[in-house]
């Protein structure tokens, strides 16, 4: 018995992890045939990356970004990195609810981080479901996107007000989320395009004019849309011109009323039709939003009522102008429809 004592623990055979918990690696890459791949894939628990075979049909590599569970419990830390190669293109989706479990304190803080690198004529197209903050949590977010020339990148990013079918209506202790778009420039300088910070914060209940839920005027579903790059031009017009014919509050209809009489009567076309259908869709669903142009990136801001009325508009706008799944193909929008 003295003599096991003396005997060394036997070494494992198999290699330290290099990787930390929560951490992950994405590498895409264009094969010789034209067609986007994954060369790398790895992770680490509470993250879960997921991707079906590829098929010669594919217009960009599709993966999904899940976590052990379903959702992030409090303390837990994610970050990500994903490198695409020149010209090649992925799509990132969810299968549901990002969930954001309660913390035990407002201490307690659970993180995403995603860093992502996007290479000459590469492009990435991030459309996943929103994040769904429980009761009582604490999360912040944090997406850093290098874009070199020619690269495309679409972006959405959206939190619900929780549970609502349990009855939270932003009862989170707090949300932060930050996406910076930055150019790089001769393979190593960088120039900082678009930050982009939402600060959302859990006030005194005891003052319900200060309230979180009051700030948000009954909207259940807040989000952002970032378009940059050529592949997503036609997008970023799209957006763009719909919301400079929206109508303006104040205006005034001054034609007689024979006049609208021929022109409610007349052959409209197709994009009007859809146009006037959403419009009385938005105003429904209280639909409020915005487009602007920043430093080469087009930022749309958008608030609905419920999460559905938003994921119709939202998925609405992306299948009227067709470019999304035309370009990435119809998986790429999935969690919009």
């Amino acid at each position: 018995m003295a003599l096991l004592g003396n005997v060394d623990r036997m070494a494992s055979p198999f290699p330290k992890s290099s990787s930390a918990s929560g951490e992950g690696h994405l590498h895409v890459q264009l094969l010789p045939h034209g067609i986007s791949a994954l060369s790398k894939m790895t992770f680490q628990y509470p993250l879960k990356l997921i991707s079906p075979s590829p098929t010669a049909a594919q217009k960009s590599v599709l993966v999904f970004l899940l976590t052990y569970g379903g959702g992030l419990v409090g303390g837990d830390h994610v970050h990500l990195h994903v490198t695409i190669a020149p010209h090649a293109k992925l799509s990132i989706v969810t299968q549901g609810h990002t969930k954001v479990f309660k913390s035990s304190s407002r201490d307690v803080v659970t993180r995403q981080k995603m860093e992502v690198s996007i290479s000459k004529w590469a492009g990435l197209c991030l459309l996943p479901d929103p994040v769904q903050p429980f009761e009582e949590s604490v999360y912040e977010q944090y997406q850093i996107f290098k874009l070199a020339e020619g690269a495309s990148l679409c972006l959405l990013d959206w939190v619900s007000a929780g549970r609502t079918a349990r009855g939270e209506n932003w009862d989170l202790w707090a949300w932060t989320g930050r996406n910076e778009v930055w150019a790089e420039e001769n393979g190593t300088q960088k120039r900082l395009l678009l930050r982009d910070n939402i600060i959302l914060e859990g006030d005194d209940p005891s003052d319900k004019e200060r309230t979180l839920r009051a700030k948000m005027h009954h909207h259940e579903i807040f989000g952002t849309l970032i378009l940059k790059g050529p592949m997503f031009e036609s997008l970023a017009a799209f957006f763009t011109a719909e919301f400079v014919i929206l109508p303006r509050i104040g205006g005034r209809d001054f034609r007689s009323q024979a006049k609208k009489e021929v022109d409610q009567n007349r052959m409209i076309s197709k994009v009007e039709r859809w146009r006037s259908t959403r419009i009385e869709h938005e105003k429904a669903g209280n639909v409020l939003w915005s487009a602007a142009k920043v430093r080469g990136c087009t930022v749309v801001k958008f608030g609905a009522r419920t999460v559905e009325d938003g994921r119709d508009w939202i998925g609405s706008m992306l299948k009227q102008e067709g470019s999304v799944a035309q370009c990435f193909g119809e998986d790429a929008t999935m969690c919009v429809k």
